[in-house]
């Protein structure tokens, strides 16, 4: 199964493709989409959903892993991120490709077995998990990959409840 992760972000959105049959993962490809400050609201949420789209159709994946919005202390951000999550849904949906939203605590109990993990600690994982020589870099595709480390294990695990 090809596994798109999401690291929703309004400056920086990182994505990564994993291969996972439910035991083992493979990295498929991860990146960063990028947007300026100097871009209005609207043509920076719309670029980001654009993008997610084209790398979606392009890697052919089939589900796409992503991390929810969580409470923070800038809710100016906060409001920001929310949207830009709800355009990558909007856009993979009309793809027909299933969206599932992970809290970061999920993602990181998934990935490291422990739900208060540091940021080291997942992405050093994530490049465990995914047999990688380094971290993957920047840190925003690392955490996308992470997300789609999360879906494997969601996934793994739900297939083997059905078998029960």
């Amino acid at each position: 199964m090809l596994i798109l992760g999401i690291d929703p972000g309004y400056a920086k959105t990182g994505w990564g493709v994993v291969q996972s049959n439910g035991q083992l993962n493979r990295p498929v490809s991860f990146g960063v989409i990028n947007t300026l400050p100097s871009m209005a609201d609207n043509d920076r949420i719309h670029f980001i959903a654009k993008s997610i789209g084209e790398i979606a159709v392009s890697q052919k994946v089939e589900v796409c892993s992503m991390e929810d919005i969580f409470f923070t202390k800038n809710i100016s951000s906060a409001i920001n991120v929310a949207k830009v999550i709800g355009a990558a849904v909007h856009q993979l949906s009309l793809l027909s490709i299933e969206v599932k939203l992970f809290s970061p605590m999920t993602i990181k109990s998934a990935v490291t077995g422990y739900g208060g993990a540091d940021k080291a600690q997942v992405q050093e994982m994530v490049r465990l998990l995914l047999g990688l020589q380094t971290i993957p870099k920047p840190d925003h595709s690392a955490d996308a990959l992470a997300a789609a480390l999360c879906y494997g294990v969601f996934h793994a695990t739900q297939s083997r409840m059905n078998n029960i």
